[in-house]
């Protein structure tokens, strides 16, 4: 277990985030370096629990387990995008690659821009279901993405997860 203290100025051991990063979440980049770890950790302990059940037959734990899922879906997406688009924003300004993107052989693209693209697209998940669902908490909801879109709207829709994450943050939230 580490001891560092997570700080703005140094989230994560040896790390500095960009002035971008610090501009876009200020004061909640503590929050951002606490919830990649803790992310990552959902994910594998989740998995494991619904292969258990799965695999033991729990058809019960099984039905209640996805119920769950799908209620805490929003959050994650929320939060998994504001982790992505702060860690994207500690590689500076730049481009996306194309959406469809078709990987050259022996061209990887920077991870900036991979960064970036993962960025928007899991922006876009959140996007497309404060859409369908109706729970946007700042409105004023991009375009979903879709093939052959712009730089200009993959950064929207970054900028849209930065609201809603930034309003989902208990000091901003509504009584």
């Amino acid at each position: 277990m580490s001891t560092h203290r997570s700080s703005a100025a140094e989230p994560w051991p040896g790390w500095t985030p960009s002035r971008a990063a610090q501009a876009a979440y200020g004061e909640h980049l503590v929050r951002i370096a606490e919830l990649i770890p803790a992310l990552l950790n959902m994910y594998v302990m989740d998995r494991q629990g619904l292969a258990a059940a799965h695999g033991a037959g729990r058809q019960d734990l099984v039905d209640s387990h996805v119920r769950s899922v799908a209620l805490e879906c929003r959050d994650d997406l929320l939060e998994t995008a504001a982790a992505l688009d702060a860690l994207a924003l500690c590689h500076g300004p730049g481009s996306y690659l194309p959406r469809p993107y078709q990987e050259v052989d022996g061209q990887p693209p920077a991870p900036g821009v991979a960064l970036r693209t993962d960025a928007s697209d899991v922006a876009d998940q959140a996007v497309r279901h404060d859409r369908r669902h109706g729970t946007s908490k700042t409105g004023d909801l991009p375009p979903a993405l879709e093939d052959g879109c712009t730089d200009t709207q993959r950064d929207a829709a970054r900028a849209y997860v930065r609201r809603e994450w930034l309003a989902s943050q208990p000091e901003f939230a509504d009584d």
